[in-house]
């Protein structure tokens, strides 16, 4: 049976829960967390990729036209050709500098990208241990306690209003959409850049 995507969902806890539902659900909310986060790892992962072709595009234009310069005959410039010469030079330098900073940005998410894929792989790690456990499973403080130690973990604003919103029962699509508002409104946070981001 096909499922639109994104439509998994935590499911809240009853006032009167029975020992079966409660760990149905509790698996339900981590799966739908663990989803959601992989999908805004992948997201911010493919804008670090844009903005390195975007930069090293750049950087090939403007070396091609410091090549151009060295190539041509200045010999017979005048002063005023030779000072207008240096400025372009040092313009095109200028922006070689800035977008190799830019690049440097950029690849510094390769290891926030590990990072984040290693946290939802230990946290699915550790619900399965949960699930074996068969003194643990059915216990809804042992759950409670593994669910804090993953948001204890988060760094960023985005990400435990999306971990609320995951396990008061709003499926993966609604809590992507609260994350990407912050995410993109935030003016306090720079969550693209130099951010040490933990997501588990």
């Amino acid at each position: 049976m096909n499922r639109e995507r994104h439509s998994i969902a935590g499911n809240a806890q009853p006032d009167d829960q029975t020992m079966d539902w409660s760990q149905i659900g509790e698996t339900m909310a981590m799966l739908a967390l663990a989803v959601a986060q992989i999908e805004t790892t992948m997201k911010d992962g493919s804008q670090s990729v844009d903005k390195l072709s975007t930069t090293f595009l750049a950087m090939a234009s403007n070396t091609l036209r410091i090549l151009e310069i060295t190539q041509q005959d200045h010999s017979s410039d005048s002063i005023a050709d030779s000072a207008a010469l240096k400025a372009e030079i040092h313009r095109i330098a200028s922006g070689v500098s800035e977008e190799i900073q830019q690049s440097i940005i950029a690849f510094q998410f390769y290891d926030r990208l590990s990072q984040r894929l290693d946290h939802v792989s230990h946290s699915l790690e550790q619900v399965g241990h949960l699930m074996a456990d068969n003194s643990a499973r059915y216990k809804h403080s042992a759950w409670k306690h593994l669910q804090n130690q993953i948001k204890s973990n988060y760094t960023m604003e985005a990400e435990r209003i999306m971990f609320e919103h995951i396990m008061a029962g709003h499926t993966v699509s609604q809590a992507l959409q609260i994350y990407r508002h912050h995410f993109n409104d935030s003016s306090k946070e720079d969550f693209g850049t130099t951010d040490e981001v933990e997501l588990f």
